[in-house]
């Protein structure tokens, strides 16, 4: 039973990555799969309606899933067709998280009234508006580093109604209940309309005036459409145009209303909006096969790539990578208390099944986007936990301890949920700032200093092991310390040749980008922390001033000096580097810093408390794998 138990696991993690991969089944008489997979230009990057609903959910409300007042779960493609083309029924869905007592009270709300205790429809917040702008306007005046916690909820709450009644007016006018049934009898009657707006236009007492009031309407409903929202539906007729030639629904029947001549890609999307209103699926079907129809000739690279993001997002491949990287933990730890052999081959196949699927991951991305792994910090967290899995899946493929298969879930876990809460902030594949425009940069620059983040990170996570393990329990023999020295020590020298390397590439690429070479701005002077506290461990090492504890103090360190540099300097709002400002994350970085200066206070603790050292004859616990003879100039006295 042992001997196959490992077997079986990783067998499962198989069958559950494949059950992940399927496509995806919407119970629903609507083809929403082939209407999620539209493309649409929205930001300058053409992406499906798919991840349109997806990112609007995650900034709104930090998930997915929208439960409809009747208790039905909605998809985020159903909700996204209520906030096109029912829009006073998507009103009630409850998608605004609010959390902030003051902010609750502002609206006359408590938290009784939401689901969840914190999630509100826009019809619960419309009486308190007038009331919210004014306050995210008095907010505006602060700089964003000094608001109170209130003033930035206000904020917060303030984009993401923004954010809402861009997407609600991207295909319907906002506040329009007839705005389809009206657009169908321009589409029966457009040359009347074009012969009565000519003959408004000609002045004064020329006839039809109360027509052309109607269509003037109309015509101004059209005009705020194409002003005010930022989704772009129509795709240009020349495959070869400039991403700017996609168009707004609005705009298009603008263009209507003085041409005679209307788009037949925006009739389709007003056939399917009655369609979809009037609960008509048969209709709705035929008519989003026919855009699929209109759309693969001209668009391959968009339908394509359309294809696979909503495929991707379906699939959600780094969730199931973190639920994998956890049970990897999981098993590796129970490993070095029972079953040592059995446990720990399986978790060095969960950790193997979770790095094949978050590296199938960050290759989709890097294909949709055409870019190298790291754009952004959210590919950053991507890429820094990929890296440190493959230095702890070669350390374990060597020492077959179960240490590297830990590190690797705690790592890769924390990655990956530091990855999902990055992706809150909007689209994850979003477009580069021009500074940062240069593959061949991206993919030397900034995947070395990257790959030198994970090794350091790594560094440090093994020290923790080691610390925790000899404090806290009898697993750390003799043996285990000797291995997780080495294990510490390697990847230090690992990650100071990266972190120089990447370092001095950065000041080449400023060299070329700025016209110099160092300018002692924060990301900067992180960098070059890493390179000197990597040097301080080796050296230190070398000098014989710290032995195997003072090693995994210093690596831990190590931690707080890689974490600085790769968010601290980002909070400081300053410098020609600071791309990803995120304030938000100030009280996690010092509640990780905390963390680590209390394990490194742990490490304090006299050798002789230390529980797995209670007995040093002891070696290697009996028939443990990878038990290593003791070092000869390593004993564990400082």
């Amino acid at each position: 039973m042992k001997t196959r138990f490992s077997t079986f696991v990783v067998l499962g993690a198989v069958a559950l990555v494949a059950f992940t991969l399927r496509a995806p089944r919407y119970t629903s008489d609507f083809d929403l799969g082939a209407f999620s997979r539209l493309p649409t230009l929205v930001n300058g990057r053409v992406k499906p309606l798919d991840t349109v609903a997806r990112t609007s959910l995650l900034m709104l409300q930090g998930r997915q899933r929208v439960v409809a007042p009747d208790g039905r779960t909605l998809s985020p493609v159903e909700w996204l067709l209520d906030m096109f083309f029912r829009p006073a029924h998507a009103d009630h869905h409850q998608v605004f998280e609010i959390v902030h007592p003051d902010v609750l009270a502002l609206l006359n709300l408590t938290p009784a009234d939401g689901a969840g205790q914190k999630r509100f429809s826009h019809e619960q917040l419309r009486p308190r508006l007038r009331e919210l702008d004014r306050q995210s306007r008095l907010a505006d005046d602060t700089e964003s580093a000094v608001r109170t916690p209130f003033q930035r909820a206000v904020v917060q709450l303030r984009d993401g109604v923004m954010l809402y009644q861009q997407v609600q007016g991207c295909l319907v006018a906002v506040g329009s209940g007839t705005f389809l049934k009206e657009v169908g009898q321009l589409e029966e009657n457009l040359p009347a309309a074009v012969a009565a707006l000519k003959a408004a236009a000609s002045g004064p007492g020329s006839g039809g005036s109360a027509e052309a009031k109607a269509w003037l309407a109309l015509g101004r409903a059209f005009t705020v459409m194409d002003e005010y929202v930022y989704l772009r539906v129509i795709p240009p007729i020349n495959p070869a145009a400039e991403a700017t030639a996609w168009r707004t629904v609005g705009g298009t029947w603008s263009a209507a209303l003085v041409s005679g001549r209307i788009d037949p890609t925006a009739r389709a999307y007003a056939a399917l909006g009655r369609a979809w209103h009037d609960r008509k699926s048969a209709e709705f079907n035929t008519t989003v096969r026919a855009l699929h129809e209109q759309f693969a000739p001209a668009l391959p690279d968009a339908m394509r790539k359309s294809a696979l993001e909503a495929r991707f997002n379906a699939a959600q491949p780094f969730y199931t990578s973190m639920a994998l990287y956890v049970a990897a933990f999981l098993a590796g730890v129970f490993s070095w208390l029972k079953w040592p052999e059995a446990l720990g081959r399986a978790a060095f196949g969960l950790v193997g099944v979770a790095f094949v699927l978050t590296t199938a991951g960050i290759l989709a991305r890097m294909w949709l986007e055409a870019r190298p792994p790291v754009t952004n910090l959210y590919s950053s967290a991507l890429f820094v936990g990929w890296g440190a899995v493959a230095l702890c899946l070669v350390l374990e493929y060597f020492f077959r301890n179960a240490i590297g298969s830990v590190a690797a879930g705690l790592i890769g876990f924390a990655a990956l949920l530091i990855a999902h809460h990055l992706s809150l902030g909007g689209d994850t594949l979003e477009l580069m700032r021009a500074v940062l425009d240069s593959n061949f940069w991206l993919a030397t620059h900034v995947v070395t200093i990257t790959v030198g983040y994970s090794a350091t990170f790594l560094a440090g996570f093994l020290a923790i092991i080691y610390i925790l393990r000899g404090v806290f329990t009898r697993t750390l023999d003799r043996g285990t310390a000797d291995a997780l020295a080495r294990m510490i020590y390697g990847i230090v020298c690992f990650a100071t040749f990266f972190s120089l390397v990447g370092t001095v590439l950065g000041g080449i690429w400023a060299d070329q980008s700025w016209g110099r070479f160092w300018g002692w701005d924060p990301k900067e002077n992180g960098a070059l922390l890493i390179v000197i506290w990597n040097a301080i461990i080796l050296h230190a090492h070398g000098g014989g001033l710290v032995r195997q504890r003072g090693l995994a103090v210093l690596a831990i360190c190590g931690n707080i000096v890689t974490a600085w540099s790769w968010f601290g300097v980002n909070m400081l709002g300053v410098g020609l580097h600071s791309y990803g400002f995120m304030g938000a994350a100030f009280w996690w970085l010092i509640i990780f810093v905390g963390s680590q200066v209390a394990i490194m206070l742990t490490a304090v603790v006299p050798l002789a408390r230390w529980r797995s050292f209670a007995r040093l004859d002891a070696t290697s616990a009996p028939g443990r794998r990878g038990a290593l003879p003791p070092l000869r100039a390593a004993p564990v006295t400082r």
